[in-house]
């Protein structure tokens, strides 16, 4: 049976707004998610007819998609919201979602790769690019069946960067935007992908009218790669022609791609935090009774030094646990005077360079507390359990906060920190961050790669007056909160 199209606004992303857990009775538990998007779409609300559409992604999901067959989720389960999740085979699911959007597409744009010996792209990738078409193939079909004539389409990040020109393909008279939340590798780098395959994500997302970013770096790096692997004409602010070479030359801001007779624009949207929620959120009791368990881990007296992360390779959690053992060696006036909270929550474990990493994390922090740990003191408290009562607690008492990844689309950790706090706290950031655009001024900020760097920035930051931390702080915050998630959404749909 054919789907009618109902929907003048789509949203698609791999994750939905609702996952399902399958019990032995076959019973379905439905849970919500939080995050920019979900806080995004309620800007829309239910009466206006939009519809997510998104994959499912454990055997819950899949039960409740099967269920729903091409009709939408029980609204009931997704707070109203008309949600059509995508029943993708589970097999053309990992290779799309693992083989290639979190092992090479996250890759590249994040610049992970340790070049001597990987990445190797072979027969088995291959085949796994082959499922990423399927699979972004199949959200195409289903946005083509939703939309009503002239809809206003807005596709999410890397795992669907081929959408936008298939579903052009489907219904030429839709409105397509893409939104990248990652970086954007550079051209030299982007060109570790087999020739076909980086071209082949470029023309996915000029099939669409407009693509966006997080900062104005991130669509600058992407026109560069359409001009050096598609002879794209990038066009720029009072620039009618372009310019075929694009690199990073003369010029004003990018506004736009040009390539075989279309123009796609770019658009830049740097997500910020949601003041009102995380402010009420972290005054409920639940944050309370953490704060002041933490409190007493940390002792009377003793600094905080805290980071929240999960143990993506990205986030440079190794780096940082090193700097702050460094400040211990070389300034040890800190030694029982600071202990450094470290949120490391589990990531992506099914993949072993992961596991790897996450043990390695948890190997650093034990050698630091066996080192230096006192009977009254210990050094470092790492936890691995997320929990966001948890994470919300730790924000309102940190004194510093170490934001140092080696390369972020955004980083709302940057962003809440200095919403939530309590007295105000020193934001040491990596100039790698997409945050650093807009916090940058009033931060301390850091070389990711520089560990010396890093921990003679932590000391400044431990050593920063009150007034001086509160007063960065109240300017941190107004920058974080300047485009919060609804605004955000609705600044991306206007501009459509």
């Amino acid at each position: 049976m054919a789907v009618p199209r109902t929907a003048p606004i789509l949203v698609a992303s791999n994750r939905g707004p609702v996952s399902y857990t399958l019990a032995e009775d076959g019973s379905l538990t439905a849970r919500r998610g939080g995050g920019g998007l979900v806080s995004g779409l309620r800007a829309i609300g239910p009466e206006s007819g939009g519809v997510w559409v998104c994959a499912a992604l454990g055997e819950g999901d899949r039960e409740a998609a099967r269920r729903a067959g091409d009709s939408h989720l029980n609204p009931g389960d997704t707070g109203g919201q008309q949600v059509r999740m995508l029943d993708i085979a589970p097999d053309v699911f990992a290779a799309a979602y693992n083989g290639v959007a979190n092992s090479v597409l996250w890759f590249v744009h994040h610049l992970l790769y340790q070049t001597p010996v990987e990445p190797v792209f072979d027969a088995e990738f291959a085949e796994q690019w082959a499922a990423y078409e399927s699979y972004n193939a199949a959200f195409a079909d289903a946005l083509a069946q939703e939309a009503v004539d002239e809809a206003v389409v807005l596709v999410q990040d890397y795992h669907l960067a081929l959408v936008p020109a298939m579903l052009r393909e489907r219904r030429p008279d839709l409105r397509i935007g893409h939104f990248s939340h990652t970086p954007w590798a550079p051209p030299d780098y982007y060109r570790l992908l087999p020739d076909d395959v980086a071209a082949g994500v470029l023309r996915g997302i000029l099939g669409g009218d407009r693509a966006a970013f997080l900062t104005e770096r991130w669509a600058t790096a992407f026109a560069d790669c359409c001009a050096a692997v598609l002879g794209a004409e990038i066009v720029r602010d009072g620039d009618g022609s372009g310019g075929a070479s694009g690199g990073g030359g003369g010029g004003g801001r990018v506004t736009a791609v040009r390539f075989e007779g279309r123009e796609t624009r770019l658009g830049v949207h740097g997500l910020g935090a949601d003041a009102d929620f995380l402010r009420e959120r972290s005054r409920q009791p639940d944050v309370d009774e953490r704060l002041s368990t933490l409190r007493a881990q940390i002792g009377p007296g003793r600094k905080s030094i805290v980071r929240v992360d999960r143990t993506e390779l990205s986030k440079n959690i190794v780096r940082g646990l090193l700097a702050y053992r460094r400040l211990l060696e070389t300034r040890p006036e800190w030694r029982e005077r600071v202990v450094h909270v470290a949120f490391a929550y589990p990531s992506r474990q099914d993949l072993a360079v992961y596991r790897d990493y996450t043990e390695r994390v948890r190997r650093i922090a034990d050698e630091i507390n066996e080192e230096y740990g006192t009977e009254g003191w210990t050094p470092v408290a790492l936890h691995v359990k997320d929990d966001f009562a948890r994470s919300l607690a730790a924000y309102r008492l940190a004194d510093v906060a170490l934001v140092n990844p080696i390369r972020d689309g955004m980083n709302l950790v940057a962003k809440e920190v200095p919403v939530v706090s309590g007295r105000g706290c020193a934001l040491v950031l990596s100039r790698e961050a997409g945050a650093y655009a807009e916090l940058g001024e009033d931060a301390l900020v850091v070389n990711p790669y520089d560990v010396e760097g890093t921990a003679r920035a932590l000391h400044e930051a431990l050593r920063m007056s009150d007034d001086e931390r509160a007063d960065r702080t109240k300017r941190l915050a107004a920058a974080a909160t300047a485009l919060p998630p609804q605004a955000w959404f609705l600044a991306q749909l206007r501009a459509l």
